[in-house]
């Protein structure tokens, strides 16, 4: 078990280290790009990777405020079903309405591999294999539908 700031100190070592993996890699825009924290350019659209000692996963996560926006939005989403898993190349969890850690109501799209462990030098690089390129392909979907998303939000 590890005290607080060691689990913050390996947690921070994992997110930088794959950071680095994914520095080569540009947008599809051809644009250097941030990939642990990707900005989608639209106010309450994230693209979020997490891992754990259970886990890891990436997704679609809507925030809106207001849950008929947030609604609008992820029946945006759900317009382009069939073209995301398409880039994708396969199929992701949709949740509408659910609760977050912190109790607040959001939206995703996502997907989690289950039976890894972050801490664990060993499962690191079946974590990174796994982000790596749902998040490339997020972006190259993003690319193609951003501005959407942008005109929605509006």
């Amino acid at each position: 078990m590890f005290s607080r700031e060691e689990h913050s100190r390996l947690r921070a070592a994992f997110w930088t280290q794959f950071g680095q993996l994914m520095k080569p890699f540009k947008s599809e825009e051809g644009k250097r790009i941030n990939w642990t924290n990707y900005k989608t350019g639209v106010k309450s659209v994230f693209f979020r990777m997490d891992a754990d000692k259970k886990k890891c996963g990436v997704g679609i996560y809507l925030t809106h405020k207001d849950p008929d926006i947030q609604q609008l939005i992820f029946e945006q989403f759900e317009e382009m079903k069939s073209y995301l898993h398409s880039v994708l190349e396969e199929e992701w969890e949709w949740e509408l309405h659910t609760k977050n850690e912190m109790r607040q109501t959001i939206s995703r799209i996502y997907i989690e591999k289950e039976g890894v462990n972050m801490f664990k030098p060993e499962d690191q690089a079946d974590i990174y294999e796994f982000l790596k390129p749902r998040m490339l392909k997020l972006d190259e979907f993003w690319r193609d539908t951003k501005e959407i998303f942008v005109d929605l939000s509006k």
